[in-house]
């Protein structure tokens, strides 16, 4: 079985070769049995389409796509995705790079995948040792998460507590987490709490 897939952030995506109309024109020309479209962000590990996919891969089963970036946010998660799938007896064939599988020829795109992968890698962490040590040099270095502003998770509790917010609709509106909204919350009530407690005994 031949089987494409293609991805978009958007419907309206189009920049970069990446539009859906231009996916599948590509898709077809190369011929299918059967064709899966999901619309999710790359930058989410939420695909549930292709990883239903991938399980129902088989041994002599094709996967094709327009490019490594449809169907993986990093080149390290494509090779390591395309290593399990030719140990599978699965081929891997990338329109942009040519047919993956047990060959000699699909055995050096993928050693070429690999070594991409590892630069990729040193790179992050050349980059964040290199990050790290002029934030180390500067006054005020803190390592770790930089702290959450009083303010901004003042007002999110506002919005929960007298605007009668979801934690949802907050958590989108301010960017913070449900986890620190719950905490800043229970945080607001306690506080409330022992000013009541305090005001009692006076």
């Amino acid at each position: 079985m031949k089987y494409t897939y293609a991805r978009v952030s958007t419907r309206k995506q189009s920049r970069d070769g990446n539009g859906l109309e231009e996916q599948i024109a590509k898709l077809k020309a190369e011929g299918y049995d059967e064709l899966i479209i999901e619309e999710f962000t790359g930058s989410t590990t939420k695909r549930p389409k292709l990883d239903a996919l991938i399980q129902r891969l088989q041994h002599g089963d094709t996967l094709i796509v327009t490019k490594l970036d449809r169907f993986a946010r990093t080149t390290a998660e494509g090779s390591s995705l395309i290593s399990d799938l030719l140990k599978r007896g699965v081929a891997v064939h990338i329109i942009n790079m040519g047919l993956i599988d047990n060959t000699p020829t699909g055995r050096l795109i993928t050693n070429i995948l690999l070594a991409f992968a590892e630069y990729e890698r040193d790179m992050i962490i050349e980059r964040t040792q290199a990050g790290k040590e002029i934030a180390r040099s500067k006054d005020g270095f803190r390592e770790g998460r930089p702290p959450i502003d009083q303010k901004r998770k003042d007002f999110a509790v506002d919005l929960i507590l007298n605007q009668h917010k979801t934690y949802r609709e907050v958590a989108e509106l301010t960017g913070l987490s449900k986890s620190t909204l719950v905490r800043s919350v229970n945080s607001h009530r306690a506080n409330l709490a022992l000013q009541k407690k305090n005001l009692r005994k006076d």
